[in-house]
């Protein structure tokens, strides 16, 4: 009997320790809110310096205060942020990357006076009605969110590192390794001077493992770690006819019209099923017994993305979603060629532009699969040239291609064997109770391949946010929920032994 009553004695215990330690998760979400609103009301435009700099200012005065150091790490364009904890050199050091620029803004799409005034909103009836600030003083409802440009891409989640940092200080938690965090001040322009900001200051930086927090979580909104993302390098092609517009009743069926050659060349490149046939382009790529067990894994909706997206039948690369994230894609992001709508006019264009995005996996080269459609095209029969075709070009040659690249952002994937990969994917098991989502490659790009190349060390992406944040677009928001998820994964990360070395 008595130790019948012993146990409900301990288990009232943690009970009200777990329930202590709810209401102090709810005291910082209403503190990040107020952080979050505070941050936001900074522009952070990367096109603007001195914005960056307010923004750089408002970073160095959080994170001293909490005990780091910090440092402005000048580049050819906007700076980093650096901060770091006093470091000790038996530990093993987790470098953090976010981002505290933003898309630009245009505030007559937006349902709301300023977006970068945080507002407070709530659904009813399938419309967002804007909620009185003071209701988060209240019984909190995670299902309201927050409004503002950055509030989710990326400004929340840098929050949610602060104010995991002083629960843990609150719980007087010691953190078992040495923290350093990089804040990109131009990751929405591309972050072209990242790789060699990170090569001069290759020892500032030096860290065991990455863990990127940028994107959302996956759309079931379950606890999501994903192991690398594509990079992207891109290609416009413009092909030539007349030297000017021409009129075509005159030379409708005498001049050559660059659209039309455009769209035969691009219909060369893949078959009616969206698979590319340049040759060679899907070389190297193998998915094995075990990787499609990983993909398939994943809780895609695939009839709901198809609905949502409004298509009948996707694309055959790959036989699912996650298969087809696996390939190098060729994407034609734009076409240019003569006027349309009420600008339309009846003329024979003399250029026709197609502009290409190519998203790379690290099975593949972004130079050479570059290398391979540029061969390709001269298969088509067209003379490729790299400015403006000269008058003289024109007369010699019966197709011309001029093209123009862009640098390559290479893709990065990290072993989900890796030790510090297991320590996060336990980490997540942990707090949740269940295995997160694991996501072998994402589709899109962050500029993070710099630090895991040039460092040589593994990283891995926990997003923090919730899936319809309507990121870099108008509406931006984050759910409160979204909030308290980040905080406590912050906590639970920075409160656990990783590996040694």
């Amino acid at each position: 009997m008595k130790r019948f009553c012993l146990f409900f004695m301990i288990l009232g215990s943690l009970s009200g320790i777990a329930q202590d330690f709810d209401e102090k998760i709810k005291m910082e979400v209403r503190k990040a809110a107020e952080n979050i609103k505070e941050f936001v009301a900074i522009p952070n435009d990367a096109k603007d310096h001195s914005s960056v700099m307010r923004n750089i200012s408002w970073l160095t005065k959080q994170f001293t205060s909490r005990g780091f150091n910090t440092a402005v790490i000048p580049t050819e364009g906007e700076p980093l942020f650096f901060a770091v904890r006093p470091m000790v050199e038996e530990l093993p050091t987790i470098l953090f990357y976010m981002h505290f620029d933003g898309q630009p803004v245009d505030p007559t799409q937006w349902n709301q006076k300023n977006p970068y005034e945080v507002v407070l909103k709530k659904e009813e009836n399938g419309k967002w009605i804007e909620e009185d600030w003071s209701k988060l003083n209240e019984n909190i409802d995670f299902e309201t969110r927050l409004f503002g440009r950055s509030v989710s891409d990326d400004k929340g989640p840098i929050v949610m590192l602060l104010s995991a940092l002083d629960l843990l200080k609150q719980e007087k938690k010691k953190i078992p390794f040495n923290i350093k965090v990089i804040l990109d001040g131009e990751e929405e322009k591309g972050s072209k001077p990242l790789p060699d900001a990170v090569k001069k200051n290759r020892e500032l930086l030096a860290a065991d493992f990455i863990i990127i927090n940028d994107g959302p979580v996956h759309a079931s909104e379950k606890a999501t770690l994903v192991y690398g993302c594509r990079g992207i390098t891109t290609i416009d092609i413009t092909t030539f006819g007349p030297a000017k517009p021409q009129h075509s009743g005159h030379f409708g069926n005498y001049a050559p019209n660059p659209g039309f050659q455009m769209a035969q060349l691009l219909a060369s490149m893949k078959d009616s099923d969206g698979r590319v046939i340049i040759e060679g382009y899907y070389d190297g790529i193998t998915l094995d017994a075990q990787t499609k067990e990983v993909l398939n894994s994943v809780p895609d909706d695939e009839l709901a993305i198809q609905k949502r997206l409004s298509f009948k039948t996707p694309e055959k690369v790959g036989a699912n979603y996650q298969e087809s994230l696996q390939y190098p894609s060729l994407n034609i992001r734009g076409l240019s060629s003569g006027w349309i709508g009420e600008q339309a006019r009846t003329i024979v264009p003399d250029k026709a532009t197609a502009a290409i995005d190519i998203r790379l996996v690290p099975e593949s080269d972004g130079e050479r699969l570059k290398g391979l459609l540029k061969k390709h095209i001269e298969k088509q029969g067209y003379y490729i040239t790299s400015s403006e075709p000269s008058n003289e070009q024109r007369q010699k040659y019966d197709r011309i291609a001029y093209i123009k690249e862009s640098p390559v952002t290479p893709p990065f994937r990290t072993a989900m064997n890796n030790k510090y990969a297991v320590w996060a994917e336990n980490v997540l098991t942990e707090l949740h109770g269940v295995s997160p989502v694991k996501i072998r490659i994402m589709g899109g790009t962050v500029p993070t391949a710099a630090f895991i190349n040039t460092l040589n060390i593994p990283a891995v992406i926990i997003p923090m946010v919730n899936p319809d944040n309507n990121q870099h677009s108008p509406n931006e928001n984050l759910k409160v929920k979204q909030i308290a998820y980040g905080i406590r994964t912050f906590y639970s990360l920075l409160s656990t032994q990783p590996p040694k070395f």
